[in-house]
């Protein structure tokens, strides 16, 4: 985590993002003026109620959409001016994407779930299903490897999801109310698993959450409110 001087390139940041949906008449303004930075190895909350803008930071900070002011940086790279192709390259390399619901393909094995991206990339079948299986066995899923979506519970589905958002080593992972489906247990059991393999990896990770108690595995926690940030505060 960086302290208040520190002058370095941040792995990511957004500076003054701004963000608004809908026609003139009727427009809605996501983001006002939002700004965040996150280090690398670093786990970063952004919390706020529903509607506060959250999500929409998340998805303009990894690329998924563009904000229509401000900046978005990457390792010192503008992320919001770079072509649609440089951007799919990036999420299939050096970024991974966690939503509430996983967004598992629900024709494929957890297997050939998690191996998706790898196969994408170029890897051997065989190598990408090598891989796919040590990281299903990390998150305590590899028993259900031939099991498609609808035939596991919500707590395997989604470590399935983190494990294959995880597989290709990415630098950073942006996870949206990845625990907000599941039970207190299952919740537990999943930000064990993203924490501990995270630390293990220098993996950063950028959470977006309501629970206080899924914020607390944090290093560092945002606060948002109409669209801005509004506070800061270290929880561990």
């Amino acid at each position: 985590m960086s302290s208040k001087g520190d002058t370095s390139v941040p792995l990511l940041e957004g500076r003054d993002l701004g963000k608004a949906y809908g026609r003139a008449h009727g427009r809605t303004e996501a983001l006002r003026g939002a700004s965040l930075r996150l280090d690398a190895g670093e786990i970063l909350a952004v919390t706020g109620t529903s509607g506060s803008g959250k999500s929409t930071l998340l998805h303009c900070l990894a690329g998924i959409v563009r904000p229509d002011t401000g900046a978005v940086s990457y390792r010192g790279e503008r992320l919001d001016q770079l072509p649609e192709k440089r951007l799919s390259e990036l999420r299939r390399t050096e970024f991974g994407v966690v939503f509430q619901f996983g967004q598992l393909i629900p024709e494929l094995t957890a297997l050939d779930n998690v191996a998706l991206p790898l196969l994408l990339a170029g890897v051997s079948r065989a190598q990408a299903h090598t891989r796919a299986g040590e990281w299903l066995e990390r998150f305590g899923v590899r028993g259900q490897s031939e099991l498609r979506p609808g035939e596991m519970s919500g707590g395997q589905a989604q470590r399935t999801a983190l494990a294959r958002a995880l597989v290709t080593g990415p630098k950073a992972v942006f996870a949206d109310e990845p625990t907000g489906a599941l039970d207190s247990l299952a919740s537990e059991q999943v930000m064990t698993a993203l924490v501990h393999t995270a630390r293990e990896s220098g993996t950063a990770i950028l959470l977006v959450t309501h629970d206080t108690q899924v914020a607390a595995y944090a290093d560092r926690e945002l606060r948002m409110a109409d669209g801005a940030v509004a506070g800061a505060e270290v929880t561990a």
